[in-house]
């Protein structure tokens, strides 16, 4: 009996363990078969779910309020401003024959309450006709009263009520990366279009014209003549030309370039007070000196300019200046890229007397110059 019961728990317990290590069996190959073929479900995640606490980076907030005072700042002065620009029409000279009269345009900005205007002088050339179109497209007839070739500035006069005037800033003062915002018309059709960039540098030099304000707000044909003003409308400069490539054929974006406003205040004082603007004159050609001049010079400086040329009978002439003198200063201040020679002689009148600092024969001399007025087409 206790043979026969032995034999039966050993089935039963044999029974089990088989049906254990089935369902086993089964159980992992059904599993395998499930994720092998399962479809992927998107489970949203709990914002509180997970344990982790995620370490944020340090992004600087949204200035939201900064922001929207410097536009706030930008549109109040060109409110300020542009009511003061106008587009200037200039209806030019040309031969009987034609059958269409042949026009220029430009901008420019009116100045004080006795309808004085002022532009650029290449906007304005052999002018027959100047008409000029208010911000609200009313029209008036305008003189020319004077202009300046050399600066590129010309000062015109309406005889009728201006509707508004833009004050003058100190060109002095302003600095790079400050607002800039140009007005005018551009291709003389887009009356009063705005744009704003920042100042770009200070004291360039392009071709003839020199002491410079570069700007990347964006300025295109007929916006000539028109203002360059600051975040408090405020007139810093008149636009005046834009460089867009190199003789090298080198693609430019962004350089546009204008008349500081203290240079256009000079030149409009002369204009109206003599009818003309009278520039001092020393009467020498010369060149910048640059790494390769003084390397070539054997010169201890990269600074001043280098004597080319001194006209006969000339004021540098009579003060003894000779060709590769090196003129270092003017009155204590120094001559280089941000301080130009002819910048630094707009501060004078004719008749001035001046000190040059000058490099010859490796020793610092000085000469005395009593300036004269420049030559005409000079």
């Amino acid at each position: 009996m206790n043979r026969s019961n032995s034999l039966l728990t050993c089935a039963v317990l044999l029974m089990v363990l088989i049906g254990i290590l089935g369902g086993a069996v089964t159980g992992g190959v059904a599993g395998y078969y499930a994720a092998q073929n399962a479809v992927p479900v998107a489970v949203p995640i709990s914002a509180g779910a997970s344990s982790v606490n995620p370490t944020a980076l340090p992004i600087a907030p949204v200035t939201t309020n900064l922001t929207l005072k410097e536009n706030s700042a930008v549109i109040d002065a060109v409110r300020k401003a542009k009511p003061a620009v106008v587009t200037v029409i200039n209806e030019l000279n040309a031969p009987a024959r034609r059958a269409v009269v042949p026009t220029a345009s430009g901008s420019g900005v009116i100045i004080d309450a006795k309808g004085y205007i002022v532009t650029n002088n290449h906007v304005v050339a052999s002018e027959k006709k100047l008409t000029v179109i208010y911000a609200d497209g009313s029209k008036a007839e305008a003189d020319l009263v004077g202009a300046d070739a050399v600066a590129d500035i010309a000062v015109l006069r309406v005889n009728l009520p201006v509707p508004a005037i833009a004050p003058f800033g100190d060109s002095s003062v302003i600095e790079p990366g400050q607002t800039a915002i140009a007005i005018g018309s551009p291709l003389g059709d887009y009356r009063g279009t705005v744009t704003v960039g920042v100042v770009s540098g200070l004291n360039r030099t392009v071709g003839r014209q020199q002491g410079l304000i570069q700007t990347d707000a964006a300025i295109n044909n007929g916006n000539s003549g028109g203002p360059l003003i600051n975040a408090l409308g405020q007139v810093i400069g008149i636009n005046t030309l834009v460089v867009r490539s190199t003789s090298e054929g080198n693609v430019a974006e962004g350089l546009g370039f204008a008349i500081p406003s203290n240079q256009v205040k000079e030149i409009v004082n002369q204009i109206l007070t003599k009818g003309k603007v009278e520039r001092p004159y020393i009467g020498i050609t010369y060149q910048a000196v640059d790494p390769q001049i003084a390397s070539a010079m054997n010169l201890q400086t990269n600074q001043g300019i280098v004597v080319t040329q001194v006209e006969s009978g000339s004021p540098g002439a009579l003060a003894g200046l000779q060709e590769r003198d090196v003129v270092l200063a003017l009155n204590a201040q120094k001559i280089n890229e941000e301080h130009p020679l002819a910048t630094i002689l707009f501060g004078f009148k004719v008749g001035d007397q001046v000190t040059l600092t000058i490099l010859r024969d490796g020793k610092q001399i000085p000469i005395k110059v009593t300036l004269g007025p420049r030559p005409a087409g000079q």
